[in-house]
């Protein structure tokens, strides 16, 4: 009796298991299975369509109190059609090294992924933070791979743009701002606008922490991070070969409080999601406007629609990512994380697609949700 037991209990199991897999649908914010039946782990994720496969690169999250902190890697999963991903393994894995700085138990963050078509390389960005010196360090790392899954291969961390201004912030004003340390300062935010954090890190070089990567039509890449504290976001050309950033960059929102920012182009206007500083609470989503990557940006306020709690919490989540659906015009879905950190592996995601109204984009709940949406 046991044995047969055993056996119904299994073949039901199995049976659950695929009927989970067979469903071609967007359900928010539950666990989400590969096709093996174990839940998608690449939390602040990033996309890459490549040879008629979607790839989707995140951190590799573990069960508790270390969860947040690398103690695998990126992992990486590929999918054809958006529903169903199979478990590609780790794409780049920390190092038991301990003179290294991707070494077990640092900070990997927010890990994007681009192909560059002229040196037919994979490269990948993420936010690192140093073992052992929680959120100090605030460094951009690159990895790059022949392959899309990998292995990667790491190359450096580093702040971003020492000694050099951006393009939108003088010399004059630079000589004007006076350096800050703490929020105590009288006038603290117009000080920040002005450039006071700037300013402080201009010789080592600016912060960078939640970050993403957005490559334009004529394949120029760019590089845009939650800077000066998290005040300010700062948005960078890369170099040609996409390892490197070149000296051309601007300042965006100062004091602005902006993270976790995601950009899509649509109808030759740039859009960015981006979310407030609370920690690992949901806050409200902000949403901005430009006709170029490096020109001015406007605010156009809180994108969701729906009940107070849902546009106060982003439907309980963070923006990561907003991706371009291929075959579908103008087709874009806004991804994002609902974080645990008391069990970051268990942490869930939100896809959502991204509506318009007047050119304005907006998000609003789906339960369940499919690719027709688009075909209407």
């Amino acid at each position: 009796m046991f044995k047969i037991r055993f056996f119904l209990i299994g073949a039901f199991t199995t049976l659950t298991v695929n009927a989970q897999l067979e469903k071609n649908e967007f359900v928010s914010g539950e666990i989400w299975k590969d096709t093996n039946g174990t839940h998608i782990n690449a939390h602040g994720g990033g996309f890459l369509f490549y040879k008629n496969t979607y790839y989707w690169f995140g951190e590799h999250k573990i069960a508790g109190s270390q969860g947040n902190s690398a103690m695998v890697g990126v992992g990486v999963y590929a999918s054809k059609d958006l529903y169903h991903w199979e478990n590609k393994g780790i794409a780049s894995a920390v190092t038991e090294d301990k003179n290294s700085l991707i070494q077990k138990g640092c900070i990997i963050e927010r890990p994007k992924v681009i192909y560059n078509k002229h040196t037919d390389k994979f490269v990948m960005w993420f936010h690192h933070e140093l073992k052992g010196q929680g959120y100090e360090a605030a460094l951009t790392g690159v990895a790059i791979a022949d392959t899309i899954t990998g292995p990667y291969t790491y190359l450096k961390s580093f702040r971003v743009h020492p000694k050099v201004l951006p393009q939108n912030f003088s010399e004059a004003q630079f000589l004007k701002a006076k350096p800050i340390n703490n929020r105590k300062d009288e006038n603290w935010k117009q000080k920040v606008i002005d450039g006071a954090y700037f300013v402080r890190d201009f010789e080592e070089g600016q912060m960078s922490r939640d970050m993403t990567l957005f490559v334009d039509d004529d394949d120029v890449a760019y590089h845009i991070t939650a800077s000066e504290e998290n005040q300010t976001l700062l948005i960078s050309k890369l170099s040609d070969d996409y390892l490197s950033l070149t000296h051309e960059y601007i300042r965006v929102f100062p004091g602005g409080r902006n993270e976790a920012p995601a950009i899509f182009k649509k109808d030759g206007k740039y859009y960015m999601f981006s979310s407030g500083l609370t920690g690992w609470s949901p806050n409200p989503a902000k949403l901005a406007v430009s006709d170029k990557m490096m020109g001015d940006w406007t605010y156009l306020g809180n994108p969701c629609k729906g009940s107070e709690k849902e546009k106060n919490t982003t439907f309980w989540s963070q923006s990561t990512y907003v991706l371009p659906v291929q075959g579908k015009k103008e087709a874009f879905i806004f991804m994002a994380d609902r974080w645990q950190p008391k069990n970051p592996i268990d942490g869930r995601y939100v896809w959502l697609p991204v509506q318009f109204k007047k050119e304005i984009p907006f998000l609003e709940w789906f339960d369940s949700w499919d690719l027709s949406f688009f075909d209407n």
